[in-house]
């Protein structure tokens, strides 16, 4: 029963448009339809502890709520920011005798991710013995995030921001109990794009429209005065960091200059330090350029020495124009595997001598041992080049780069071939 003080007061606009029922919610049909994973769980009964992974504002709460209602569990909710475990073992307990009496508890457990490894192992008995069904929330990778024990006990289901089709549904829905909101389409399109996804921050900035709008209908310039675009989603320290830079990375790999500008335009707009942008970019240029296109290395350099003395947003540019040339270098990891081998070769081989042939004899006694005999000076050679053996004697002759048919690699493999033929004619057993 509503109260006279409550009747007073209004009741904030996300709780007036909360979904009372399963098929309310928007945008998670591939999880809560009658064939999905979740809606299969609530038709036959049969439920278990399960991870709702997924960005903020996509629903977690309201399908957690929804998902004990149906299946006539006790709603126990918990935010991992607030409650330590004081708070658990009260749960556990009040858990424990509803368990005596046939009622089953559903305990959410909001941002799962923020209790550390200990808090965690606490869950594993009462989830293994069904004192409660656990359904976490979190915005981060479970798998980083999660201890293996407890996620080898939950199922992880992954939700989706939402769409423009069902951020519109919810205006819809807003319509009929806010009477004063009113836009046109126009206005109504530039706000769902300024929500990004985000469900919940779509509902506040209809509140504020309804708080603080004319009753008139409002265009995008008028709109525009009243709200203002949801920051980018993006966690320096967390995953969002790593999926930005392996989708830049890739990107450039692909020689996809569009998408690469995008993602490092992402991650500016998000804040990530530039100085970390242009160390990857730095790598690779040095990895997956290579050799195909030298000057790459030197591009970047350049560009990093621009931004530091220009700094942001006259810098922006230098860091734009790097990307743009990464993405349309000619691609080669020849070097990039040329030392990975290398390296590998010189632990297996790591006590072998060089050839004396190549060593210097500063004093007699190594002159008189063979250090450096028959040394061939390669510059006063005919061809430039002696043939000589560089190599440990107990090893042969490796090889570890091998240059592709690109760029200016392939001038290189012209070079590394003319040299092979020429070794093999002045030393044909080397």
């Amino acid at each position: 029963m509503t109260t006279l003080f409550e009747q007073k007061t209004q009741r904030p606009l996300a709780d007036r448009l909360r979904p009372q029922s399963i098929d309310e919610v928007v945008g998670q049909d591939h999880l809560l339809s009658p064939d999905a994973p979740l809606g299969r769980m609530m038709k036959t009964g049969q439920v278990s502890s399960f991870i709702l992974w997924g960005p903020p504002g996509c629903g977690k709460t309201t399908i957690a709520r929804l998902f004990a209602h149906v299946t006539d569990l006790y709603f126990e909710p918990l935010s991992a920011v607030f409650s330590g475990v004081a708070d658990l073992r009260r749960i556990f307990e009040e858990a424990k005798k509803r368990r005596q009496v046939g009622q089953r508890t559903l305990l959410f457990v909001d941002e799962i991710h923020r209790f550390n490894r200990s808090q965690q192992d606490g869950f594993l008995p009462y989830v293994e013995d069904g004192t409660v069904i656990l359904v976490g929330a979190t915005t981060e990778n479970p798998s980083f995030e999660l201890n293996g024990a407890l996620l080898s006990r939950c199922k992880v289901f992954v939700l989706k921001p939402l769409d423009a089709e069902g951020l519109k549904k919810i205006y819809q829905k807003a319509v009929e109990v806010c009477p004063r909101l009113s836009l046109t389409e126009e206005a109504q399109e530039y706000l769902i794009g300024l929500a990004d996804g985000d469900g919940r921050y779509f509902i506040n900035m209809i509140e504020a429209i309804e708080q603080y709008a004319p009753e008139e209908t409002l265009d995008v310039k008028e709109l525009s005065k009243i709200v203002q675009k949801r920051l980018p989603l993006y966690d320096k320290d967390r995953e969002g960091h790593y999926n930005l830079i392996s989708a830049l990375h890739k990107s450039l790999r692909g020689s996809d200059v569009d998408a690469a500008l995008y993602w490092a335009a992402r991650m500016v707009e998000g804040g990530e330090d530039i100085r970390y942008i242009f160390r990857r970019l730095t790598r690779f240029a040095y990895e997956d350029v290579g050799m195909a296109d030298p000057n790459a290395a030197v591009q970047a350099g350049l560009a990093w020495k621009a931004y530091e003395r220009m700094g942001s947003p006259e810098g922006d540019l230098a860091l734009a124009q790097l990307v743009v040339y990464l993405a349309t270098a000619p691609k080669s990891i020849g070097v990039y595997k040329a030392w990975n081998s290398a390296r590998k070769t010189a632990k297996e081989t790591g006590s072998l001598m060089p050839p004396m042939t190549i060593l210097n004899a500063p004093t007699r006694l190594m002159e008189q041992l063979g250090y450096g005999e028959d040394y061939q000076y390669d510059p006063e050679t005919e061809d430039g080049f002696s043939g000589q053996n560089y190599f440990p004697e107990q090893m042969g002759r490796r090889y570890f780069y091998r240059p592709v048919e690109r760029g200016f690699e392939r001038e290189i493999r012209k070079r590394l071939d003319y040299w092979e033929n020429l070794r093999k004619k002045k030393c044909p057993k080397k």
